[in-house]
């Protein structure tokens, strides 16, 4: 783990809901990992890397103030940085399935680039999920697309997309990143067919290094022994699907 002030090198569009910041940084890091993140006009935040190069990327959602703040940076301009925290996936399996939900498709997208993988990639509509085709493209030798309205690729959710490409491909392993009601229902999937799975949790996080707690499921410090854990791990969980701590550190309900 280190701290560094690192130089906003590019800022882009990603899709219609995110930008992508790309900087120098020679911190060694694995896919799944992730950082804390800070600039004047903004709390401290958690993102997840969607690069892991010595030119590393954030991708993130612009949801409210503090990456509203993120967002309107511009080249040239400094950032604090302090990571990689976390575990990141163990990509030993020789034939995996990597499923991304949104913008939980940029976390996974250094396991595109490390390993030989075939991918789901599933988002609301076309305009969250079309920057993904390429990156099908260029690193997969298979891979799906599927939306919630069906503007792009196939017209179903995550689960139902990688039902049908299990009746038609064999894989030892899934590696999944998304919305948690997305993860739910896969792993009840995965478990009724009796498949491996590593899924990169989320929850509130204010140090990133275990110290707070702020970020626990069950007796698990997310940021800590997580983010990614393994199907057996999270079967175990009763907080998983159904609820997280706030800011205060109140468990919220999800029902």
């Amino acid at each position: 783990m280190s701290e560094a002030i690192v130089t906003v090198k590019s800022i882009e569009q990603t899709n219609k809901y995110s930008k992508t910041i790309r900087f120098d940084w020679d911190a060694e890091a694995k896919p799944g990992q992730f950082i804390m993140v800070w600039c004047p006009g903004m709390d401290e935040i958690p993102l997840s890397l969607s690069s892991v190069d010595d030119e590393k990327s954030i991708t993130f959602k612009v949801i409210g103030p503090d990456t509203e703040a993120l967002a309107s940076k511009s080249v040239g301009d400094k950032l604090r940085i302090r990571g990689p925290y976390g575990n990141g996936y163990d990509l030993s399996s020789k034939r995996i399935l990597v499923v991304g939900g949104g913008i939980g498709i940029a976390p996974i997208t250094p396991v595109l680039k490390c390993k030989d993988v075939d991918a789901v990639f599933a988002a609301r509509d076309a305009g969250e999920v079309a920057y993904a085709d390429p990156l099908g493209k260029e690193y997969c030798k298979n891979h799906w697309i599927c939306t919630d309205d069906g503007s792009m690729g196939e017209h179903c959710n995550a689960v139902e997309m990688v039902k049908k490409v299990l009746a038609e491909h064999e894989y030892d392993e899934i590696i999944a990143c998304g919305p948690e009601v997305m993860l739910f229902f896969l792993l009840k999937y995965l478990n009724e067919i009796g498949m491996k799975c590593q899924f990169s949790l989320e929850r509130y996080m204010k140090c990133g290094a275990g110290v707070c707690g702020a970020c626990m499921c069950d007796e698990h410090r997310v940021c800590k022994d997580g983010p990614v854990f393994t199907g057996e791990q999270i079967n175990k969980m009763k907080d998983f699907g159904t609820g997280r701590r706030d800011a205060c550190g109140t468990f919220v309900s999800y029902r």
